[in-house]
């Protein structure tokens, strides 16, 4: 009976492993059909007024699972309702990508925090984690395709996200910017304009 539960468990740990590089394999294509088509123009992104802070709460909604299973807390911030022109389904997708660094970087038992701003021109969706941080000499090169930090290739990940997350605000004539130093965590600012 031992032996067959043990072989339960192996089975399960086999399947669930399957599972997993089919999900990766998966979410690879699915990113890869997003980033051709958003470079060739197929994607349009249309902007409307929308409350910034339910695309938001609608983009933590992508990592709380995440989030909980490493006991990293998560706390957002901002206006009770803030109407700025943005595409909801595609600024939704930016932050879940940074959101989802947040925690993949982030040691169990840290912080995310989400903090909407309204600025004169700009309102800033402000996403800081207390994770690994980032040398200022990468700070450049994270938002190119593909690019992935040499001491993080065990982590999953396949290095699209920040990029796709920079076409996707720079598509709505915004831009993102990063604040950040090795062991002091990440700042990433995602600045759309109010009019």
């Amino acid at each position: 009976r031992i032996w067959s539960g043990a072989w339960t468990t192996l089975k399960t740990c086999r399947e669930s492993e399957t599972l997993s590089r089919s999900w990766r394999r998966q979410f690879l294509m699915e990113s890869m059909i997003k980033l051709s088509r958003m470079e060739t123009g197929v994607i349009q992104v249309k902007k409307q007024r929308h409350d910034i802070m339910d695309t938001v709460r609608l983009a933590v909604t992508g990592i709380v699972t995440a989030a909980a299973q490493k006991e990293i807390s998560l706390f957002v911030d901002g206006p009770s309702a803030l109407c700025v022109l943005h595409d909801r389904k595609w600024t939704t997708e930016a932050v879940v990508n940074i959101l989802d660094n947040a925690v993949k970087y982030t040691p169990a038992g840290g912080t995310v925090r989400i903090q909407v701003k309204h600025m004169e021109i700009f309102t800033v969706i402000e996403i800081s984690d207390t994770g690994k941080g980032i040398p200022l000499d990468r700070q450049a090169q994270i938002f190119q395709r593909f690019y992935r930090e040499p001491e993080v290739h065990d982590i999953e990940g396949i290095g699209v996200g920040l990029y796709l997350a920079r076409k996707i605000i720079e598509l709505q004539e915004g831009y993102i910017d990063v604040v950040s130093a090795p062991g002091e965590g990440a700042c990433f600012r995602l600045h759309l304009q109010n009019q």
